[in-house]
């Protein structure tokens, strides 16, 4: 009997784990130096006390001491080998995937930016098809970005009346009722193949 709790019907077993060394965060250093520091003193004992002649009861217990204290340290040893050949597979892990992901955010970096300029060269090539003025092209852009006529107002440094004038143009031209049917007329009409055309001279 070990005293422990009786588990349920269906309850799998638990077991320990084999390969964890101590508690998590206890460092396996302290443990060597300790036990190298047992080994040691107590070796020096022994021949101190062989050399003094104590009675040979007494030297075979610090004898059997220094090679608990041998062995334990020779496991600990090889166990911080063990945590330190895993760390440093873990690391590389990291590295190849570190690069990895580097590699394909640089790779979907270029794809995002070559995207943006053809949707931007297809903006620019229907503002042209257009016939839409300088400024005019300069709204519609803010007009797709969604901001307010307010703010086209003050980033221009034009009246709100101005820009709504402006933005009234860029309709007509385009042939759509507002800003909604003209963000969906990019995002809908142009990637599909069959857009036609809604300018209107």
């Amino acid at each position: 009997m070990t005293g422990d709790a009786p588990r349920s019907a269906g309850e799998e077993p638990e077991h320990p784990a084999v390969d964890e060394p101590g508690p998590p965060g206890v460092s396996l250093r302290p443990i060597a130096l300790v036990l190298l520091a047992i080994a040691v003193l107590v070796g020096l004992d022994v021949a101190a006390d062989l050399t003094d002649g104590v009675p040979l009861e007494h030297v075979a217990l610090e004898g059997l001491t220094v090679l608990l204290a041998s062995v334990g340290l020779v496991r600990v040893l090889a166990r911080m080998r063990e945590e330190r050949s895993q760390l440093s597979g873990e690391v590389g892990r990291l590295r190849a995937e570190s690069v990895s992901w580097r590699t394909n955010a640089a790779r979907w970096q270029r794809e995002a930016e070559a995207a943006t300029r053809g949707f931007v060269a297809a903006v620019e090539a229907e503002f042209s098809r257009w016939g839409l003025s300088d400024a005019e092209r300069e709204v519609a852009l803010l007009l797709l970005k969604g901001v307010s006529l307010k703010e086209i107002a003050e980033a221009r440094g034009t009246a709100e009346r101005t820009v709504r004038q402006q933005a009234a143009a860029v309709y007509a031209k385009a042939g759509v009722s507002g800003r909604s049917e003209l963000a969906s007329y990019f995002l809908d009409a142009l990637p599909s193949s069959s857009s036609s055309s809604r300018a209107s001279s």
